[in-house]
């Protein structure tokens, strides 16, 4: 521990050689994740540009979103649905317009009672059977793209006529063998540090272009 820390410790006595090596680890994972994003953006750009207009015709027609996740990935998922349900921060008269978005791993109560009395493998698949319909998004976050609750999930999505949208890391995981992913988008990292830094930005581009696309699209009203 102290080998990490080292400022952490009254033995410490070089502070600016600690300082040096903070900055030359920040400057690295830097340039890591930005070469990560390069490597995405030209593998990806095209097809994730095509996903948002998928996504955008989904919403005019009266579609929502539903985001989910595990443990990180869970808090990534719920970022995910606010951003497009509330996503504030632009200039006066830029607004994005609010979409209609959930995250299935919020409810607490939902959760812990379907992992306790079912089992966790069904914890999204049985919202997504109660809940989702056709012509609704399902969108599944995971580091290493194994996560067995978001295969289960992907299948009851696909099954109900869901645009299905997976993130994953590493090479993909079982996620890259499913059929039901409508889109897969990977972040070809072993670090799962920088597969979510990843994961936001992609994340965080789909609703920048959905959001271009909503706004040009007339709106479902009925």
């Amino acid at each position: 521990m102290e080998s990490l820390y080292p400022f952490l410790y009254p033995g410490t006595r070089d502070l600016s050689a600690v300082l040096d090596q903070v900055r030359a680890s920040t400057v690295a994972k830097t340039e890591e994740i930005t070469e990560l994003r390069r490597v995405i953006a030209r593998r990806d750009g095209a097809r994730i540009a095509r996903c948002a207009r998928e996504m955008a015709a989904r919403f005019a027609a009266g579609g929502r979103l539903f985001a989910f996740g595990n443990g990180g990935s869970a808090t990534d998922a719920a970022q995910l649905a606010t951003l497009f349900l509330h996503p504030g921060g632009r200039a006066p008269g830029e607004a994005a317009p609010p979409l209609p978005a959930f995250g299935l791993a919020n409810d607490t109560s939902v959760v812990t009672a379907l992992c306790n009395d079912i089992g966790v493998d069904v914890v999204f698949a049985r919202q997504l059977g109660a809940f989702g319909r056709a012509g609704d998004i399902a969108v599944g976050l995971s580091t290493s793209g194994n996560s067995a609750n978001l295969l289960r999930a992907f299948d009851e999505a696909s099954r109900r006529g869901m645009l299905t949208i997976g993130l994953a890391g590493y090479e993909g995981g079982k996620m890259a063998e499913l059929s039901s992913i409508d889109y897969l988008f990977v972040a070809p990292s072993a670090s799962i540090h920088r597969i979510q830094e990843a994961q936001t930005t992609i994340y965080q581009v789909l609703w920048s272009l959905t959001a271009q696309e909503v706004s040009r699209v007339p709106r479902h009203t009925g």
